[in-house]
């Protein structure tokens, strides 16, 4: 990313997100091991009501410069009776709209029927294994794998551009090839790849170390050449290795970003992965939690991540606008304020660290990510 065009972004983000998520429900028929949310079968108290996710639609269109994506999430958004409602009135403020329902009996053919004939051509849902065997083990839902394809195929053939989520963490990292076979196959535009931060019920799961994250980043790069945009959440590090990728030129990379075994491995999955005639582009925004990014809970709290639990207050007080641009978190965070390597890293701007993982290590939201090489001093050597 050109330094013009990534000031012109950073500019844009003081003033508006662009993204705004939604969680519109705790409430969700799965319980996934690995959930942020650790939602529940049923709402919580609290939750807002249509009226008040109206409003809050309103304050959203009402923030400045282009109109945010607004992304309805949970829980399982389906588990919202207004849910079609609350759509076609975001879509009727000029917002732009996305959906990522969670796969359960209620995602059918009707339900996104619905959703199309509304307007709404962006959905998103979650793959987190290659075989049954491992995502069926962190959905904790039988069949649920191929209940996941099926649905992803229904979606395509329906007109929809899709989006599939996978969160890596130590369980399933040496299957992120064969996951990518998988949504290369079923006809997905984006592949966003979590990287696992230990909050919710996911603390109770391993997260990958540091080299390993930069072992998978690298596979990354080379992922996007198989025709897909590829982006990362909570790993903004990502947008590091792509700029060091982009001026190292025709090296061998394993070699010259003394890459480890994982890199191999995942590369030679590639092998099972064609290439595009039309590589897709796996540059990202240069967003991050609480910079273009924002959370809206079930209950209205604010918070920089779904992924960092902190609240900066609380829509039904003050205007989302009003948080977003004045919450000393977010212009501390928006100002790149921050502490030790992340503070001193020459990619800064571009990167700016996970806060949500250096939150959840530390209790400080400023710190260190620890999941970036750099921040452990095993920086790599660029010859």
């Amino acid at each position: 990313m050109r330094d013009e065009t990534l000031t012109r972004a950073l500019q844009r983000y003081e003033s508006a997100p662009h993204l705004v998520f939604w969680e519109t429900t705790k409430a969700c028929g799965l319980a996934c091991r690995h959930c942020r949310a650790s939602a529940q079968t049923t709402p919580m108290p609290g939750e807002l009501t249509t009226a008040e996710g109206r409003d809050l639609l309103d304050q959203i269109a009402a923030m400045e410069g282009p109109r945010a994506i607004v992304v309805f999430t949970g829980g399982d958004c389906f588990e919202r009776a207004d849910l079609y409602e609350l759509v076609d009135y975001a879509l009727s403020r000029g917002l732009r709209v996305g959906v990522a329902p969670s796969v359960t009996p209620k995602l059918t053919r009707d339900s996104l029927q619905r959703l199309y004939d509304l307007g709404v051509r962006a959905l998103s849902i979650s793959l987190d294994g290659a075989s049954s065997e491992s995502h069926d083990s962190l959905r904790g839902v039988a069949d649920h794998f191929r209940a996941t394809i099926d649905a992803l195929e229904m979606m395509r053939d329906m007109g929809f551009r899709l989006q599939v989520n996978t969160t890596v963490m130590d369980h399933n990292k040496r299957e992120l090839a064969d996951i990518l076979a998988l949504v290369r196959a079923a006809g997905v535009s984006i592949w966003e790849v979590f990287f696992l931060v230990s909050v919710g019920r996911g603390s109770l799961i391993r997260e990958v170390s540091a080299t390993e994250a930069e072992d998978i980043c690298h596979f990354l790069v080379d992922a996007a050449e198989r025709g897909l945009t590829v982006r990362t959440v909570e790993a903004p590090f990502f947008r590091r290795v792509q700029a060091e990728r982009a001026g190292a030129g025709d090296v061998d990379v394993a070699t010259h970003f003394g890459l480890g075994e994982l890199y191999h491995h995942l590369r030679d999955g590639l092998d099972q992965v064609p290439y595009a005639t039309r590589p897709r582009s796996s540059t990202s925004l240069a967003t991050g939690d609480g910079r273009g990014v924002i959370f809206v809970g079930y209950d209205g709290e604010v918070h920089a991540s779904g992924f960092l639990p902190v609240a900066l207050g609380n829509v039904r007080e003050r205007s989302l606008g009003e948080i977003y641009t004045s919450n000393d978190i977010l212009t501390s965070l928006r100002a790149g304020e921050l502490e030790g390597e992340c503070g001193r890293c020459e990619y800064q701007r571009l990167c700016g660290g996970s806060r949500a993982r250096a939150y959840a290590r530390t209790g400080r939201v400023l710190a260190d990510d620890p999941a970036c090489v750099r921040t452990t001093r095993r920086v790599l050597t660029r010859r």
